[in-house]
């Protein structure tokens, strides 16, 4: 059963990278999070006015007002930790040194609920995929070396090991904890 659970949680995924061509979104229910509550920063940042977290606009790979240049960089779990430190001991990104990985709840809050095929606001975070992206929390079991990760075919998430299903986006966020 476990082995089943696997393989379905890792077709979800490695659902396409490629840009989000038509998202399905569900007009009767209210939006999660809706542009109202999504300040972008016309610096690459949306800061969420709920929650007070700034988040950079592209994952990781993407650039651009709309995140259109570039793809979305695919990291093990081990290297999704090393590159907020990369982006702050570098030039750092719209003038802050402070970026990190969400950890699985704050990542979480920019599920858009009303959605899938994306499960993300694309006005706010425009060209965004379906793809899984990483959380900072570690998943504690019997097993261990297992984090969360949530894939934004349909804002699902899961724990999933980091040496096996290692190849998921990375979102950067500050503020916050």
């Amino acid at each position: 059963m476990h082995r089943y659970f696997c393989l379905i949680f890792c077709l979800c995924f490695f659902a396409p990278l490629h840009t989000a061509q038509a998202q399905f979104c569900n007009d009767y229910m209210a939006a999660s999070t809706p542009d109202s509550q999504l300040a972008d920063n016309g610096d690459g940042t949306v800061t969420d006015r709920k929650t007070g977290l700034m988040w950079k606009k592209c994952v990781e790979g993407q650039t651009g007002s709309n995140c259109e240049n570039g793809y979305p960089a695919i990291f093990s779990w081990q290297l999704a930790l090393h590159q907020p430190r990369r982006i702050n001991s570098g030039p750092g990104f719209a003038g802050y040194h402070d970026w990190r990985l969400p950890n699985i709840k704050e990542l979480r809050s920019i599920v858009e609920e009303k959605c899938d095929d994306p499960a993300i606001n694309l006005v706010r975070f425009p060209n965004s995929t379906s793809g899984g992206v990483w959380s900072g929390s570690p998943f504690f079991s019997i097993l261990n070396g297992e984090s969360w990760a949530i894939t934004f075919l349909d804002g699902g998430s899961g724990n999933l090991d980091r040496e096996v299903y290692n190849y998921f986006q990375v979102r950067l966020v500050r503020g916050g904890q």
